[in-house]
């Protein structure tokens, strides 16, 4: 290990005196633990080089190695124990992360056979950021004692690991942080403004009313000047003294001095104006989203809830977050719907109006709008309700299906009229052991059926094997005929299978077949309670579309009609977007029928921020034809007969002869549907210095072009 000497120069008036030096206890920058003890396999044979297999990205460590006990993921277990020293300075600095669980993931000062001191990481809970941060003992009543340290790793759930680097002996504390630093403040608006950084390490925070926590959160506080402000509605305790709280910031910090009062979101006149904003995609305001949950149409509104983290823009923290629209398309966003609780953060889940009050959560005349979830703390699905649309009570007797295995979540609930029951799909991981030495433990996938009368208790009924996160279970009719009813069961990826139900078991009638054909669009869900007026299947997923130095961060998919139609392999999923995006159109150009020939290119002087293009072609000779879509590629081989995204491959199974072609286009992504939705290519992309031209052009010979149709489309903000 390397020697660190600091000098430490004290300036009077009449000298300059040396200071005792530093001591490196440990800097862990060999490849072996050299002569520190290790037991069990969390820590691995020596210290790690950073990140490990599954683990979110490590940051804050010095040099090139740390200790990591992540080895083999938050299921091992051991302890790693230096050999005795004699305790000579005042202080004992170190950098640690991690688990934030006492006595389970923790380092400690033994002296005399006893912890004399001990330190934890940060995090307890989902979320969260693999951070090492400075922290000090302070030893000087210590000195002369012979001691160890002893690093722990006996946890093994979420956070079940320890990260620590560079143990320095020093007569200097380091740069003083300040344990549960607090704020008092009186309510007198509706809102909080918070200062977030997004590159800030993640605190714990609550806010305090009549000394109880009633919100618990995560938040990238910002301790000088903030990226954005999230906010935190507290027009519930108007007039009460409210604390906010935060489990670490360093003296210096402005964080809670900055925090001020409102009545409406601070900046708000810049939503929805930022540059990388998806202008057709719904995205929150502020902060994270991913998976869609709860889509039901309910008192003449669609109503999306969301995966949400309201205070940064990195997943973790999450919250239920809600939008509405009367049109699929224009949405306006509500306050939080759920918060976490002691059950732990808001998993996703979904959401059924319950017509008769079975569950007996509605009121005379008023049906409740149910909202079924996993409290990710103990892997439980809970219920909240609502009987207005807009204020949720959680369920008094929560949960109401326990912990079947460590991982369940997602459950997808809805109504099955031929049995009279709720039927509930919901996803649950069971470890399989490794089968030798060599191998690694695995883990079964399945989805899990219930039944329910009254959406209170549950029974299980039945499993399938081989499909992961995010279930869902609804009937299509094929080529729209009524007389021909399937099942299709799909799960996160949009991997599907086509079969029958009977209330308890699925049959399916097919493989595992492909969903989606493209990239960052995953934990789909369709929604319930459309009227039977309308008749369509729709469905919205989780558009994963970075959005890097933004205040806001992922989208979602346009709505989408689900199809299932007749192919000479069998039925298959068709997805295209629902007619009411073109409310959004603005201005068309349309050419064809053409005999596009090489050379030509008929759109070369049309430009448009938001496009919706529409072709149908055939491609006679030619070898290729493309379509340049912002400076993205999107091109059909004749000879593969394949469509190529910039480089991205996807099939393109013909109907009638024709080649059809539907392309969205916004600011930082691109949905493409081709065959009718028999192949749908979702991909994230972001134009390069905002290139909004749009060409076509056949390659190797002539193209027959029915006719292209580019409409501009207005913002839905």
């Amino acid at each position: 290990m390397r020697t660190l000497i600091v000098l430490l120069i004290c300036f009077t008036a009449s000298q300059l005196r040396a200071q005792p030096t530093d001591i490196l206890f440990a800097d862990f920058e060999a490849e072996t633990y050299g002569d520190w003890t290790a037991t069990g396999d969390a820590f691995g044979a020596g210290p790690a080089t950073g990140t490990l297999p599954r683990q979110m990205e490590v940051s804050g460590f010095a040099g090139k190695r740390l200790i990591n006990s992540f080895h083999g993921g938050d299921g091992s277990t051991g302890t790693l124990t230096s050999p005795p020293f004699e305790i000579t300075r005042k202080q004992i600095n170190f950098l640690i992360g991690g688990g934030g669980f006492a006595a389970k993931t923790c380092m400690n000062l033994v002296v005399d056979g006893k912890p004399a001191r001990t330190a934890t990481g940060p995090n307890t809970q989902p979320g969260g950021r693999e951070l090492l941060e400075p922290q000090s003992w302070d030893v000087a009543e210590l000195a002369g004692k012979n001691a160890r340290i002893e690093i722990i790793d006996n946890a093994t759930g979420g956070w079940g690991h320890i990260l620590v680097d560079q143990i320095v002996f020093s007569d200097k504390r380091l740069a003083a942080m300040r344990a549960n630093a607090r704020r008092e403040i009186v309510a007198e608006r509706q809102l909080l403004n918070l200062p977030i950084r997004n590159d800030a390490p993640i605190r714990n925070a609550k806010l305090i009313v009549d000394g109880n926590a009633v919100r618990e959160f995560t938040i990238g506080c910002a301790d000088a000047a903030p990226d954005w402000w999230a906010t935190l509605d507290i027009s519930a305790y108007r007039g009460k003294s409210l604390t906010i709280e935060v489990d670490r910031l360093p003296d210096d910090s402005t964080f809670l001095t900055t925090i001020d009062q409102t009545d409406a979101p601070k900046q708000a006149d810049t939503f929805y104006r930022e540059a990388l904003r998806p202008q057709f995609h719904f995205s929150p305001s502020r902060g994270w989203n991913n998976d869609p949950n709860g889509l039901v149409y309910f008192n003449g509104e669609y109503h999306l809830f969301f995966q949400l983290n309201p205070y940064g823009t990195k997943w973790g923290n999450m919250h239920w977050g809600h939008a509405v629209s009367k049109d699929l398309i224009r949405w306006q966003e509500l306050p939080i719907a759920l918060h976490p609780d002691e059950f732990g953060p808001m998993f996703s889940g979904s959401a059924v109006v319950d017509w008769t009050n079975s569950s007996g959560l509605g009121s005379e005349g008023k049906p409740p709008l149910v909202l079924v979830y996993t409290a990710a703390g103990k892997s439980v699905q809970c219920l909240a309700s609502s009987t207005d649309g807009r204020t949720f009570a959680k369920y008094p007797q929560n949960p109401v299906v326990k912990t079947i295995s460590g991982g369940n979540r997602d459950p997808k609930v809805f109504w099955h009229e031929p049995t009279k029951r709720w039927v509930m799909v919901l996803y649950a991981g069971f470890p399989v052991p490794a089968k030798d030495a060599k191998s690694k433990p695995s883990e079964r996938h399945t989805i899990q059926i219930l039944t329910s009368p009254n959406l209170i208790e549950w029974t299980p009924t039945s499993e399938i094997e081989g499909f992961y996160e995010c279930p869902d279970l609804f009937p299509l009719t094929i080529d729209g005929d009524a007389k021909e009813i399937r099942w299709v069961l799909t799960a996160a990826s949009s991997e599907y299978m086509i079969g029958r139900f009977d209330g308890k078991v699925f049959t399916p009638e097919t493989p595992k077949l492909k969903g989606h054909m493209g990239k960052g669009f995953y934990a789909a869900q369709t929604f319930s309670d459309i009227p039977a007026s309308d008749g369509r299947r729709i469905m919205i997923g989780w558009l994963q579309t970075p959005s890097p130095g933004m205040p806001f961060n992922q989208s979602m998919s346009v709505p989408l009609e689900l199809k299932l139609l007749t192919t000479p392999e069998g039925p298959r999923l068709s997805f295209m977007p629902v007619k009411e995006l073109e409310s959004l159109r603005d201005a068309t150009k349309r050419i064809g029928p053409i005999d596009l020939n090489p050379g030509d290119d008929p759109l070369a002087d049309l430009k448009g921020d938001l496009l919706d293009i529409r072709l149908q072609f055939e491609p006679a000779e030619a070898s290729d034809l493309e379509l340049m879509v912002h400076g993205a590629s999107i091109r059909f081989d004749a000879k593969e007969r394949q469509w190529v995204v910039n480089g991205h491959k996807a099939p393109a199974p013909a109907r009638d002869g024709k080649q059809r072609l539907t392309v969205l286009a916004d600011r930082n992504s691109l949905e493409i549907f081709t065959d009718d939705g028999l192949t749908y290519i979702p991909l994230p992309f972001i134009p390069k210095d905002a290139d909004q031209t749009v060409r076509i052009v056949a390659k190797g010979g002539t193209a027959k072009v029915d006719f292209v149709e580019v409409h501009t489309l207005k913002s839905s903000w």
